[in-house]
């Protein structure tokens, strides 16, 4: 396994760890701005009936759960992904070692015997 080859997993590593995180920061964002939205509701309604202001909170409730259950699923499939790209990669690097320390012990073997 060559330090280039290496460098070239960790890179890759490290971008899903990022594409995680960016995915996070969204779904924080998007949790933000569904209770953004969630309190203009409550204060629209803040001169309604009780009624009137028990149905948008209902609404804005289920438009943040829904926000959330998108981003947990997308997230979730990502982050298997990234998963068994990473997986594939250190499988492979393992292979590489073992063949690595296949040829020294050999080597070393054939040096002293």
């Amino acid at each position: 396994m060559t330090v280039g080859h290496f460098k070239e997993v960790l890179i890759v590593a490290s971008d899903k760890i990022k594409k995680i995180l960016e995915a996070e920061a969204v779904a924080d964002k998007k949790n933000a701005e569904a209770r953004r939205l969630r309190d203009e509701i409550i204060e629209s309604a803040s001169g309604s009936s009780a009624l009137s202001i028990q149905k948008k909170i209902s609404e804005a409730a289920s438009e943040a759960s829904k926000i959330r259950a998108d981003f947990d699923m997308k997230a979730e499939t990502y982050k298997e992904q990234a998963f068994s790209e990473c997986e594939k990669k250190l499988s492979e690097l393992k292979k590489i070692a073992e063949n690595n320390t296949d040829k020294a012990i050999d080597e070393i073997i054939s040096l002293y015997f």
